[in-house]
């Protein structure tokens, strides 16, 4: 991360929008930011070498707000994808925005407000469900401590359930607002992760780091069901799996790692009670073929884990000479915040 200062002033956000060949999305998506805000924004996209015409569109279309373009030749991942950007912002605060979803009016001016504490690095929107807008997709995030981790509230009806402003454990990165000096302080995404589990290590390090984020129930976002890589898709498995062992290595203090086993295999047994049910992720793989893919990526997840374990002890140590919580303290953190067994165990996914 590059020191500069904020050529837009103080309060100047800086949204940040990957794209991979979603044209129509993302005309969506800029679209809502067209919108009244509330406050002085610019826009970067970053395009992952896209061939649906994504990147000639937005070099023959106005908008109503700065907007700049960088163009990879090819797609380097979520993680480097917004860094690029990250780097380029000129904002004292940096939004990440899928480009899958759509934001309502005033959500910048609406997480901005959270900022109102110095040590408040990261603020939370909520999602809702873009094909059933009174079904939440994330307020927040929770997670299990073998390290999967799940969007608070995901798949609930919203009632009003999560409309008080309060602390979250992190934002999902697909609607949030970050701190860009605690990015500065902290680093960005840790591109070894490459997607998925990417929000969770990133916010985990900051709350590791001294760092606290809350949710902000007025700034509200519709995310389009679907996925990046698809739902029964082996490489979007094998990410999942292999960065959950990654963000528990990297982050997780020496008493719950030491316990990762045997919070994984309660997680897989409780899913495969509910597949029996026909509940849960799990359930989706109905063929003894697609079962074997499964199966294959879930090893290859564990596998490439494995071989990346030298690589995140080295990161643990430097995080862990600069650590603001204690152990203790981040294992109270993390069980404060944990998902329930039934929850992670019975309840499907959507991508993001």
């Amino acid at each position: 991360m590059r020191e500069q200062g904020f050529p837009g002033g103080p309060g100047f956000v800086t949204v940040v929008v990957v794209n991979w060949n979603r044209r129509p999305l993302l005309e969506a998506c800029l679209a809502s930011l067209a919108r009244p805000q509330g406050v002085l924004f610019e826009v970067i996209v970053v395009d992952n070498g896209s061939t649906d015409g994504s990147p000639e569109w937005i070099a023959s279309t106005s908008f109503p707000f700065p907007l700049r373009l960088i163009r990879n030749a090819s797609n380097l991942g979520f993680c480097a994808a917004n860094n690029q950007g990250i780097d380029a912002a000129r904002g004292e605060f940096v939004a990440l925005l899928n480009n899958d979803a759509e934001a309502d009016p005033f959500w910048l001016a609406h997480l901005v407000s959270a900022f109102d504490d110095p040590r408040v690095g990261m603020a939370a929107s909520k999602i809702l469900v873009w094909e059933a807008p009174e079904i939440i997709d994330k307020a927040g995030h929770l997670i299990w401590l073998d390290g999967q981790n799940r969007g608070r509230g995901h798949g609930q009806r919203d009632h009003g359930q999560f409309d008080l402003r309060e602390e979250v454990l992190w934002p999902d990165g697909c609607a949030c607002m970050l701190r860009r000096s605690m990015l500065l302080e902290t680093g960005g995404f840790d591109e070894d992760f490459f997607a998925y589990a990417d929000d969770a290590e990133l916010g985990l390090r900051c709350r590791i780091l001294g760092w606290r984020a809350i949710y902000v129930p007025e700034a509200r976002v519709l995310h389009h069901r679907g996925a990046t890589l698809g739902q029964l898709n082996p490489q979007r498995v094998m990410l999942i799996e292999r960065n959950r062992l990654l963000l528990a290595v990297k982050l997780f203090p020496g008493a719950l790692l030491w316990l990762n086993g045997l919070f994984f295999l309660a997680r897989v047994t409780g899913t495969a009670l509910a597949a029996l049910l026909n509940r849960g992720e799990l359930s989706r793989f109905t063929t003894p073929k697609a079962k074997a893919t499964l199966l294959v990526a879930f090893l290859k997840g564990q596998i490439q884990a494995f071989r990346l374990f030298p690589k995140m002890w080295r990161k643990r140590r430097a995080i862990l000479a600069r650590r603001v919580l204690s152990p203790p303290e981040t294992r109270r953190l993390l069980m404060r915040y944990r998902i329930s067994l039934k929850e992670i165990s019975a309840r499907t996914v959507e991508n993001r």
